[in-house]
């Protein structure tokens, strides 16, 4: 067997071991890839040369960054305007959880991240008021799918720094958009199939009451635990452990933070400055203004995530220098057919995403498309944008990390026919999602 055919045999064993046990994909990555460093003769810092330290910072400044949003209590007061903004119109809930979920992977927080946030809230309002579960469960999924490309994010931040390192044309505000308009019209179409517009003329039992006595006190503590309505009970903040204010009004931690998220959209977005860089700049920040109420965010940074994803673009170098992904990237070229090649690369990024995180999922298969798409002969773009939605949208399954939070936050519900819904619309998903990727994406471009 050549060192090209061994590193590929092993991605797909690591992705195997990953998927049975619960064992860091980017932990057996740094070992696969001193093993076939090994093996090739590669010195280590041939093998370190392929560490991706400008990843390294964006995930950690942008989840840091998140987790100091989160403890301040930054991200509570964003979920109560949201809510008391469509004033306990019970039709528009499911629209809040997408939009609110959206926003928060949008501005960095890590896609199984927010959905744990919401998740529980948005599952309890489906239980208490007679909206289908899987219908919010499924909205919140695809919210936060919806602006998991943003290049504030943590998936966009990725995928445009892989597409940067090839070579290719990088363009993050039509991957933004791919992601986006995507999920929405996905959302929208669940919406309607799963009966959300069924509710549309029932609101909340006293929520005008309750939810402008919510809004004059600013955390509804003043009410009384039976005047208050569900809405009321359901946001009233919860002590936070590493010391962040216990109520939900408008303070100093929460104007600073909504301050140095937006000079992180428009220092990125305006200035392109390095998205990176510049979060751990402004968590660092609000560190030094407010040391006290930060006490703990470092630590909620994601490593597990940070060894993940590092761990597996280490080993696409490696299979880089040994020549694998030009070897993958020749067989799908032999094709002769463009458009099938790329067809294959989104259903092999959405396959496997359905049981493997889509953010390593993300740090290989692009990569693996590069020498397909150097030719030229299909839009490097749309691609890009195709693989990355294709292998984000099937984050919906109860195998991964998202659907496992929906499916342990459904409540009043049979959890093993829950289960099996959410595992039959994963399926239609798997089926047909990479096919309307290409359909939507990567057909214009070729016509």
């Amino acid at each position: 067997m050549s060192v090209q055919v061994a590193a590929i045999v092993g991605l797909v064993v690591m992705f195997i071991i990953a998927t049975a046990l619960p064992i860091n994909l980017g932990a057996l990555a740094l070992v696969g890839a001193f093993a076939i460093g090994l093996i090739s003769g590669m010195p280590a810092k041939d093998i370190f040369a392929g560490f991706p330290g400008d990843v390294f910072v964006t995930l950690v400044g942008i989840t840091y960054l998140f987790a100091i949003a989160q403890n301040n209590g930054t991200v509570d007061w964003l979920v109560h305007r949201a809510v008391w903004l469509v004033r306990g119109r019970i039709a528009a809930i499911p629209w809040v959880m997408f939009t609110i979920a959206g926003v928060l992977t949008g501005f960095g927080a890590v896609s199984p991240a927010a959905v744990a946030i919401i998740a529980p809230i948005a599952l309890s309002f489906a239980h208490k008021y007679g909206i289908r579960p899987l219908l919010m469960g499924l909205m919140v999924i695809h919210g936060a799918q919806a602006g998991g490309f943003s290049p504030m994010s943590i998936y966009g931040g990725i995928t445009n720094q892989l597409v940067e390192r090839a070579g290719l044309p990088r363009n993050d505000t039509a991957l933004f958009l791919a992601s986006l308009l995507f999920n929405s019209i996905v959302a929208v179409t669940i919406y309607f199939i799963f009966g959300g517009h069924r509710a549309a003329r029932r609101t909340i039992d006293g929520e005008k009451r309750d939810l402008d006595k919510l809004d004059r006190s600013g955390s509804g503590a003043e009410m009384g635990e039976h005047d208050a309505t569900p809405v009321a009970i359901q946001l009233r903040a919860t002590p936070d452990p590493h010391g962040a204010p216990e109520h939900s009004g408008l303070n100093s931690h929460h104007v600073l933070t909504l301050i140095g998220l937006i000079a992180l959209g428009v220092g990125s977005l305006a200035f392109e400055l390095n998205i990176g860089l510049l979060a751990i700049s402004v968590a660092v920040l609000l560190t030094l203004l407010s040391p006290n109420a930060q006490k703990g965010a470092v630590d909620q940074v994601s490593w597990s995530t940070v060894l993940l994803i590092t761990g597996v673009i280490t080993y696409i170098a490696v299979l880089q220098k040994v020549g694998a992904v030009d070897m993958v990237g020749a067989g799908v070229s032999s094709i002769g057919a463009p458009l099938l090649g790329a067809l294959l690369l989104c259903y092999i990024g959405g396959g496997v995403s359905a049981f493997a995180s889509s953010v390593a999922v993300l740090g290989a298969t692009i990569p693996l498309a590069v020498p397909f798409l150097l030719q030229g002969q299909v839009q490097a773009v749309g691609v890009v944008a195709a693989i990355a939605v294709s292998s984000t949208i099937v984050d919906v399954s109860p195998f991964s990390t998202n659907g496992a939070l929906v499916v342990a936050s459904a409540q009043g519900v049979d959890k093993d026919r829950f289960y099996r819904e959410m595992l039959l619309y994963s399926g239609l998903v798997v089926a047909i999602g990479p096919f309307l990727t290409w359909l939507v994406l990567i057909l214009p471009g070729w016509l």
